[in-house]
């Protein structure tokens, strides 16, 4: 691990977590919920049936006591929570390397582990980078190996967001393939549910404005990339997915009108989320085996 010298450096230079073991049953509930979050038909993925690209996400979660939560919904303490004072937390983006997909039903192990911790001067302050790698593991063999990337800061930033949302105008694209968006407060709410994420600027619009200075309710993050993988589920059904790099770039609030757009080679697909006004929330890059 390494730790660069600076004002957050010093509060990370002696923490080193080791590596935690969960076990789940992988049961298919949750895939089903998600799908029909997703206005499926049916459960995209029942026992027995490979989970499609980063669907684990629905799996291993924390639930912790209600008096460990802090005041933004956010856990207090936690095994990988950096010690730095007044804590706020960012999922930047990950990659994801699939060496065969978990399955339903069939119990699953997950080995997490610390990874780099960085900090770097951004422009709303200093930033702490902590990666978190786990290994996911089915009937003794590998199947996952992802890196997370969590961005921390100490204190609140000065971001610049829309002062007030467009709920009309709607993004175009030229790309081959394309998914609109069409978010709101009950979608959020559901996802916060599916995902143990009671983080309140997605289901509590004042304390979103009031306290953490956005215009309405935040798009939470994994929920726009796994939007783009549906493009891939839904458009390149039946090729399997090798690996997965995704990122975080710029916030997406309930209301307004996203699009889910890609292009797909022989070999690899580049995805994206657009607003009106903004061309990329989001972005991944899939790559085929």
């Amino acid at each position: 691990m390494h730790v660069a010298r600076s004002g957050l450096g010093p509060y990370v230079e002696s923490w080193s977590p080791g590596a935690v073991s969960e076990d789940d049953a992988l049961p298919p509930a949750p895939a089903a919920a998600l799908s029909a979050l997703l206005d499926e038909p049916e459960p995209v993925a029942a026992a027995g049936d490979p989970l499609p690209p980063l669907w684990h996400w629905l799996y291993f979660l924390n639930w912790p006591a209600q008096h460990e939560l802090g005041e933004d919904g956010h856990p207090e303490h936690g095994h990988f929570l950096p010690p730095i004072p007044h804590r706020q937390r960012m999922f930047a983006g990950g990659r994801c390397e699939i060496t065969r997909p978990l399955r339903v039903g069939v119990p699953a192990r997950r080995v997490s582990s610390l990874g780099t911790v960085t900090t770097k001067q951004g422009s709303s302050g200093e930033l702490l980078f902590v990666t978190v790698r786990s290994e996911y593991a089915q009937e003794g063999r590998t199947c996952l190996v992802e890196e997370q990337d969590i961005v921390y800061r100490s204190g609140r930033g000065a971001a610049r967001h829309p002062a007030e949302l467009d709920t009309v105008s709607a993004p175009q694209s030229e790309e081959p393939w394309q998914l609109p968006l069409r978010t709101d407060p009950r979608l959020l709410f559901r996802f916060s549910a599916l995902t143990a994420n009671a983080h309140r600027i997605h289901y509590d619009a004042p304390y979103a404005r009031g306290e953490e200075g956005y215009p309405g309710l935040v798009v939470h993050g994994p929920l726009l990339v796994l939007t783009l993988l549906e493009l891939v589920r839904r458009d390149a059904a039946g090729r399997p997915v090798r690996s997965v790099s995704y990122r975080l770039r710029r916030p997406a609030f309930a209301g307004e009108r996203l699009l889910a757009s890609g292009v797909p080679t022989d070999r690899d697909a580049a995805l994206r989320i657009a607003s009106h006004h903004e061309q990329r929330h989001a972005t991944a890059e899939v790559t085929f085996a």
